[in-house]
């Protein structure tokens, strides 16, 4: 065998190498959460920003969600049920991040920050996401969410008037700032204590990075 027909051998079986690891690499989910936190963790979760689980934990998932996105709409049961499986043992944040192409999203999340405000956050998210396919194409979604602020038993009133002021629109739009600071680019994006998550919405891989978070020292 010639000197050039060996080289060419190699460089193909190389070439083969990097592309078997590569697809490895891609089409596997991460075991361990050994990616290094953000630098600027603080604009994860602020001072105002609601929580729901436990007030303090080992571990905390931050989630920047648009209350219109499909995706959004299928991650909220998977939260749900890491909530109720590790009770008081995970803190959840949920921070705003309406996309301009949901013309409802942002309407959307005003509406919860008003309910927020009346010590309701989470039980507004709750009615938002699980009846989403009620309000995200309607011309009219504040009919929808009053319906759940009655059903929450709020000052209906007082939310009302609180959504059609935008008094809240300016904490939605530091939610939004925060999220590109964090290099949120996508909804819904997960941070499992100041980690991002890549690998997708799957409630396995949660429960493996929770119980990882859990166990250490």
């Amino acid at each position: 065998m010639s000197n050039e027909a060996k080289v060419l051998i190699g460089i193909s079986i190389a070439t083969l190498a990097i592309v078997i690891g590569a697809s490895l690499l891609i089409g596997g989910k991460p075991a361990t959460q050994n990616a290094v936190p953000i630098a600027n963790a603080e604009s994860l979760v602020r001072e105002d920003s609601y929580k729901e689980g436990a007030e303090k934990s080992k571990v905390t998932i931050v989630e920047f969600g648009d209350f219109q996105c499909p995706a959004c709409g299928a991650a909220h049961p998977i939260v749900k049920q890491l909530l109720r499986e590790y009770e008081g043992k995970i803190t959840f944040v949920f921070r705003n991040f309406p996309l301009e192409m949901h013309k409802n999203a942002n309407v959307a999340a005003q509406a919860a920050e008003a309910a927020g405000a009346q010590g309701k956050f989470y039980e507004m998210h709750d009615q938002i996401y699980n009846n989403q396919k009620d309000w995200e194409e309607s011309g009219e979604p504040m009919e929808q969410f009053t319906k759940y602020a009655e059903e929450i038993k709020l000052d209906t009133e007082k939310f009302t008037q609180d959504v059609a002021s935008k008094k809240f629109e300016k904490k939605v739009k530091k939610d939004i700032d925060d999220g590109y600071a964090v290099g949120v680019s996508a909804t819904p994006t997960f941070f499992v204590n100041g980690v991002k998550q890549e690998s997708g919405i799957q409630y396995s891989t949660f429960k493996e990075i929770i119980d990882q978070e859990l166990a250490k020292e």
